[in-house]
C-alpha cells in the first residue's frame, strides 16, 4: 500500500479570548500557516493538489469555505483548490485523515491539512445561536430518539467523570499539571519548531510578534484550582479543568513517496494507522476510547507500544477517563500540557496537536505517537504516527 508522510507542521501560538489574535481575520491566520509550510518545504506553491481545513463555526468571517479564503490570503496560486470540513473538535484531525487517504489512494501527491478558528470573532455555538429563528439541529426525529437530551458537552464531561471514576481532585491535579507542563515546555523552547510568529498590533499601537501561548496561567496554584467550586452542585467540572477559548490556526503538509523524491523532502513522520468511530451521543465525549481501541487493533499494537499520546483536554475528564479505560501511562499523556493551559482552537486543534506530538517524539527519540480527539455528538478520530 502507498504511504503518506508528514513533512512539515506549524501553528500559531494560541490567543486568549479577546486577546492578541482576536482582531486577526481567520482567513489571514490560515494563510500564514499555509505560507510557512511552503517556505519550510520548498515545494512549489502550484504543486499543492488540495488544501483541507477544519473549522467548526462556519459562519461570518469563517464562512464561504475558509479553506479557500485562506488560500486566497496565502502565497498559493488561484489554481489550488480548498475545502472546509466540520467534524467538530476533531475537524483538522479529520483533515489529516482525508489528506492521507488522498495520498495513499494515489490520486494526489501534496496536500495541506489544517484548521482555523477565531473563537473571539465567532463565539462557540454561533451557527445555532446567530440564526436560532431557523430552528435547532436537535428538534427533528433525533429528538424522538433521544427525548429531552441537549447533547451538551458539559453534561458529557460530567458523565465521563462519573462513569470512569475520575474524582474532582484528580481533575484539579491534571489541570495544574497541564499548566506546569505548558510552562516548562515554553521555557525550554520546545514549541519553537512548531510556532510561527504572527505580527499583531497592541492597544497602544505598537507591533509585536505573537509567539507564546497566551492562555498559560504562569501563576497556577493547585490550592487555588482546588478551591473553585464545580459549575453544578456536586459535580466535577470547574472553570479550571476545562479547555480555554482560543484563537489560532495550524497546518501540516502530507505527501506521497513520489513527492518526497521529486522535491527532495525529508519526512518527519509516516501515517501508520487511522480510525474514526461513532459512540453514544448522550455521553458526547466517550469516542476516543473506542477510536483508540480500533486504531490499535488495526495497527496490531497495544498501548504499551506507543511512546507518547495527545488526547485533547476539551475537559480534563476526557483524557483521564481515556487513560483509565485504555490502561495508558499518565507520564506519556499530554507531556507538554494540553488545552486546559494552551487552549483549544476548535477546528485547528487536530493539526496543532499532531505537530506537538511529532516534534516531542523527535526530541525524545521516540517512535510511535497516538492522537485522539473527542467530538460533538459522540464521534472521535484516532491516529497513530511513526516518527522517521
Amino acid at each position: 500500500m502507498a504511504e503518506a508522510y508528514i513533512v512539515a507542521a506549524v501553528r500559531t501560538a494560541g490567543g486568549k479570548k479577546n486577546g492578541r489574535l482576536s482582531k486577526t481575520h481567520p482567513a489571514d491566520m490560515g494563510g500564514k500557516v499555509i505560507d510557512a509550510l511552503i517556505e519550510r518545504t520548498g515545494v512549489p506553491a502550484e504543486k499543492v493538489d488540495d488544501v483541507i481545513f477544519g473549522c467548526v463555526s462556519q459562519i461570518g468571517p469563517q464562512t464561504f469555505n475558509v479553506a479557500r479564503t485562506s488560500i486566497l490570503s496565502s502565497c498559493l496560486p488561484e489554481s489550488v483548490p480548498g475545502v472546509s470540513i466540520d467534524r467538530q473538535c476533531g475537524s483538522s484531525q479529520q483533515a489529516i485523515h482525508f489528506a492521507a487517504q488522498a495520498v495513499m489512494s494515489g490520486t494526489q501527491d501534496v496536500v495541506i491539512a489544517g484548521g482555523v478558528e477565531s473563537m473571539s470573532q465567532v463565539p462557540i455555538g454561533s451557527p445555532v445561536t446567530a440564526v436560532k429563528e431557523m430552528g435547532n439541529p436537535f428538534t427533528g426525529i433525533i429528538s424522538e430518539r433521544y427525548p429531552g437530551e441537549s447533547f451538551s458537552q458539559f453534561n458529557g464531561a460530567e458523565r465521563m467523570a462519573a462513569k470512569y471514576g475520575v474524582s474532582k481532585d484528580e481533575l484539579d491535579q491534571f489541570a495544574y499539571d497541564s499548566h506546569k507542563r505548558g510552562m516548562a515546555a515554553t521555557e525550554a523552547g520546545r514549541f519553537k519548531e512548531e510556532i510561527i510568529p504572527i505580527s499583531v498590533t497592541l492597544e497602544d499601537g505598537s507591533q509585536v510578534e505573537h509567539v507564546v501561548d497566551e492562555g498559560i496561567r504562569w501563576e497556577a496554584d493547585l490550592a487555588a484550582i482546588k478551591s473553585l467550586n464545580p459549575l453544578v452542585e456536586g459535580g466535577y467540572i470547574s472553570a479550571a479543568n476545562a479547555s480555554q477559548i482560543t484563537d489560532g490556526a495550524s497546518a501540516l503538509m502530507v505527501v506521497s513517496e513520489q513527492a518526497l523524491k521529486e522535491y527532495g523532502l525529508t519526512p518527519l513522520a509516516r501515517i501508520h494507522a487511522m480510525s474514526v468511530v461513532g459512540s453514544d451521543p448522550t455521553m458526547v465525549l466517550e469516542g476516543p476510547i473506542p477510536a483508540t481501541e480500533k486504531v490499535l487493533a488495526q495497527a496490531g499494537m497495544t498501548i504499551g507500544d506507543i511512546d507518547l499520546y495527545e488526547v485533547n483536554e476539551a475537559f480534563g475528564s476526557v483524557p483521564l477517563a481515556w487513560m483509565k479505560a485504555i490502561g495508558a501511562d499518565y507520564d506519556k499523556l499530554n507531556v507538554n500540557g494540553g488545552a486546559q493551559a494552551l487552549g483549544h482552537p476548535l477546528g485547528a486543534t487536530g493539526t496543532k496537536l499532531m505537530g506537538t506530538l511529532i516534534y516531542e517524539l523527535k526530541r525524545r527519540g521516540g517512535k510511535y505517537g497516538l492522537l485522539a480527539i473527542c467530538e460533538g455528538l459522540g464521534t472521535a478520530n484516532a491516529t497513530i504516527i511513526e516518527v522517521l
